[in-house]
């Protein structure tokens, strides 16, 4: 049954589409501005964005430590 619905989603998802495929014009490569993260930062939203990311950027680090530091501890177990 599982590998049925497995197929299934499996045929559906050959019929999504992510976006639309526009022609590259070669002013496209000449184009270096961003505009969404120029609208962003005129909202003011890019600031949010990049504290969403400091935020989990930060609670990474607090798990690989806290990993490290018990790691740590039960290899000093293990050898005594």
């Amino acid at each position: 049954m599982q590998k049925w619905l497995v197929v299934f989603l499996l045929f559906i998802s050959l019929q999504v589409m992510g976006q639309e495929k526009t022609e590259i014009k070669t002013e496209d490569y000449q184009n270096y501005s961003v505009d969404m993260a120029d609208q962003m930062r005129e909202n003011g939203k890019i600031y949010v964005l990049v504290g969403i990311i400091g935020i989990v950027m930060g609670g990474i680090l607090v798990y690989l430590i806290g990993t490290d530091k018990k790691l740590s501890r039960l290899e000093k177990e293990f050898n005594s």
